[in-house]
């Protein structure tokens, strides 16, 4: 059996095992932090400008502040991946308030924040499941209003996907006040007569960094594409259904609510869209700069 790669904690590399955090602290009493997820392409750290970028931006939102620099953290997770030279890997960071002792809903104004991260080797979807695209439901968004944060509280987010699981779905698409705003764990993307639409960024959906590489990919290769809400009607009316993360990458949604999606199969647009991103994936492992 392979070694598991040692994980970060508060500024040492140790074996997982020997890791421990008070049981006072504010991310196990109250769900009190931030995290990321960072793919890696055969040692390259993708985008890890932006995820930097939105990890300031959710601290910032739960007033703190990033305890490292960008630079500082390019070591630490550079330092986690040559445990796994080479291999396409999946980075977890998680930020939490600290530990002060004890248990207090007020914040405290004098805290060291817990910092861990760790690595392990990426699961992407087989090639079946790309070819043939995958199944979804719709759920009535029940989460808080801050979505735009990329907060360790995923209790709603978790039952979201397992109600989806139930109905032997892969995910949720989720609806408040009647628009479609994104998946329980994925950015929600759809094509009306040719044209790629997607909700613009609010409080009500997470922006995600896999999201603005497809727009931005959409726009290099002349694609037509919009930012716009979408009504429960045009998701059910739509030719395509994409759904995008640093997991999922991007994934075609063929069956909605037990209704085909288009004819049942991933979309020619999707089918664009997809090698596009391949080939910038492939440009980042190759260690070539990606366009």
């Amino acid at each position: 059996m392979a070694k598991q790669p040692d994980i970060y904690l508060n500024g040492r590399f140790l074996p997982l095992e020997e890791a421990k955090v008070s049981v006072l602290d504010r991310g196990f009493l109250f769900g009190d932090g931030v995290y990321e997820v960072i793919p890696c392409y055969a040692g390259r750290l993708f985008r890890l400008e932006h995820h930097l970028q939105r990890l300031d931006n959710s601290l910032h939102a739960i007033r703190m502040t990033n305890p490292k620099s960008p630079a500082e953290w390019e070591e630490i997770l550079t330092q986690l991946t040559r445990q796994l030279p080479g291999a396409d890997q999946s980075i977890y960071l998680q930020i939490t308030r600290g530990c002060t002792g004890k248990r207090d809903h007020a914040i405290p104004t004098d805290i060291t924040p817990t910092l861990f991260a760790m690595t392990q080797p990426a699961s992407y979807p087989d090639a079946a499941t790309l070819a043939n695209g995958i199944t979804a439901i719709t759920l009535p968004d029940n989460r808080w209003q801050r979505c735009n944060i990329k907060a360790i509280t995923l209790l709603a987010n978790v039952l979201l996907r397992s109600e989806a699981t139930d109905h032997g779905a892969a995910e949720a698409i989720l609806i408040r006040d009647g628009q479609a705003s994104e998946g329980a764990t994925s950015n929600l993307f759809i094509v009306q007569q040719g044209e790629i639409i997607t909700p613009p960024k609010s409080e009500h959906l997470l922006p995600g960094i896999t999201r603005d590489l497809v727009l931005e990919l959409a726009n290099l290769h002349g694609m037509t594409f919009i930012e716009a809400g979408i009504d429960v009607k045009a998701l059910e009316e739509a030719d395509e259904i994409w759904l995008t993360s640093s997991t999922k990458e991007v994934m075609a949604v063929v069956e909605l609510n037990g209704q085909r999606v288009g004819n049942g199969r991933p979309g020619p647009i999707y089918s664009r869209m997809a090698n596009y991103y391949r080939d910038y994936k492939a440009q980042l492992q190759a260690g070539h700069e990606a366009t």
